[in-house]
């Protein structure tokens, strides 16, 4: 097989291209780039992520270099509105990670090459023609050089201003924000510094201002300040003004310092409709882009990648029907659609401006926030592991797309290792390694034990129920696998006096 063309070496290309290596499958990574990110940019890897990176071989680095924060705290002044603990997440990793994305592509990066991949570098996708059977690539190489390629699948992880994308003619929709934003990564001193284990956002009546620890005693701020014309976009702020803002939002005694990276930016709320168009793909900003609030982007991206990785490989392989990649668009286009209404949502309501509605919005968030339920709901969505696929063409039964918590794993995570299959949760061990032997591509040899005694369960490579049916209703888990197999993969049972399948 030609290798799988992916567009853009960001962390979601690069997680894109380790996953499908990881898989043995042979990947081209490409971007324009002479370099890797040399700024801190996306900062924030959630829990969900993490799982993910951990079942992927490469979790340790991350966090071996990573700082932990374990609260997010919302003040306006000095008065603390609410605060979440991130220990309610139910996850081995119930904290906030803060990796600049420097780091994460580095170590991405190297995780990649152990694999035998490297990115190239100052190469530029041109041009493509599509077709039932696959693409056609024109490249471009630094010094003028140009290459034709053909590939099977051509995946576009090629950011906001997608190459990929303009090459399908789809659609971006939706709006940019009116207001400027300002970025610095600093380091704070001062007795009013906020703690360096949560992130803090101070709502003041001029806008928002969000300050998120980092590793080395520095920080990340964010802060809305204000509208400017179209046609003169705001130049990046002085340390003189992030220290203004600093005084008259958050208050008491906070210095800024060293700054390694200021910059302005607006915000943008577009959404791909479909991230496949037939052999070619879109994940991670090329898909769709959003206001920072909650810090999701990255993560939302990456897992874009991770969902796709493990269906590509199986397809490739010949352990499933190509209908499996119909998944794809569905599943990732409504978390996408999710993150950015509740993006919005969160901008909009940080950035209130009528003096009446600031203070409905501080009491209503002070009422809620002393709930321990609204607490709890909001570290969970935050840590994406409340992602669930629902309403899936992949999902069949009670419960099913929902995240198998890791405690219940009964074993490494599902599609750990070089093979992605699907995992059999079932009490009767022998009638489920029958069953498995008939569907070898698609199902690990030997079942797990369930975790609700009475129920059968087909979890995911990525760790989701595909279906959950009752302790007795083994043909509709013949069924959903003769769904998801290539046509006559299934091995025939040997069946007993009863038209049950021999243990």
């Amino acid at each position: 097989m030609s290798p799988i063309l992916i567009v853009g070496a960001g962390p979601v290309g690069l997680t894109m291209a380790a996953e499908l290596a990881r898989y043995g499958l042979p990947v081209r990574i490409i971007d324009r780039s002479p370099h890797p990110a040399e700024t801190s940019r996306a900062i924030v890897i959630w829990s969900r992520t993490l799982e993910l990176l951990e079942r992927a071989g490469c979790a340790d680095a991350f966090l071996e270099i990573g700082h932990r924060v374990h609260a997010a705290t919302i003040r306006s002044g000095e008065a603390v509105l609410g605060r979440t603990e991130l220990c309610d997440i139910a996850s081995a990793y119930n904290f906030a990670l803060m990796v600049p994305q420097s780091d994460t592509e580095r170590l991405l990066g190297a995780h990649l090459r152990s694999f035998g991949v490297s990115v190239e570098r100052e190469v530029e996708l041109v041009s493509f023609t599509a077709s039932a059977e696959g693409v056609t690539a024109r490249l471009a190489h630094a010094g003028g050089r140009e290459e034709t390629v053909e590939t099977p699948w051509l995946l576009g992880c090629d950011g906001a201003h997608s190459a990929v994308r303009h090459g399908l003619g789809a659609e971006f929709e939706g709006t940019a924000q009116r207001d400027d934003w300002i970025l610095a990564d600093v380091r704070l001193e001062g007795e009013a510094r906020p703690p360096t284990d949560e992130i803090t956002t101070y709502l003041h009546r001029d806008g928002p201002l969000a300050i998120f620890p980092m590793a080395g005693g520095r920080a990340r701020m964010i802060a809305a300040v204000g509208e400017s014309s179209p046609g003169h976009p705001r130049p990046a702020p002085t340390i003189e003004e992030v220290q203004a803002l600093l005084g008259q939002r958050a208050g008491g005694e906070i210095r800024a310092l060293d700054p390694v990276w200021l910059a302005s930016f607006r915000i943008n709320g577009r959404k791909a409709r479909d991230y496949r168009q037939g052999r070619v793909f879109l994940a991670g900003d090329a898909a769709h882009i959003h206001s920072p609030a909650g810090g999701q982007g990255m993560n939302t991206g990456m897992q874009d990648a991770i969902n796709l990785a493990w269906k590509l490989a199986m397809v490739a392989q010949g352990a499933a029907a190509p209908a499996l990649l119909d998944s794809y668009s569905p599943e990732r286009g409504a978390v996408g659609e999710t993150v950015l209404r509740n993006a919005a949502r969160l901008t909009d309501m940080a950035t209130l401006a009528h003096p009446a509605a600031i203070v409905a919005r501080n009491l209503a968030l002070h009422f809620m926030l002393g709930f321990h339920a609204v607490r709890k709901r909001m570290a969970l969505t935050m840590s994406e592991v409340e992602i669930a696929y629902p309403e899936s063409p992949l999902s069949a039964g009670r419960h099913a797309g929902v995240r198998l918590a890791p405690a219940d794993y009964d074993g490494p995570p599902p599609g750990a290792g070089a093979v992605p299959r699907f995992v059999l949760y079932a009490a009767d061990t022998a009638r489920g390694a029958a069953l498995a032997a008939r569907f070898p591509a698609l199902l690990e040899p030997r079942p797990r034990r369930p975790p609700v005694a009475g129920r059968l369960l087909v979890v995911r490579p990525d760790g989701y129920v595909g279906l959950s049916a009752s302790a007795e209703a083994w043909d509709e888990v013949e069924a959903y696998l003769r769904r998801l197999a290539p046509t006559h993969a299934a091995v025939p049972a040997d069946l007993g006096d009863e038209g049950i399948p021999a243990s």
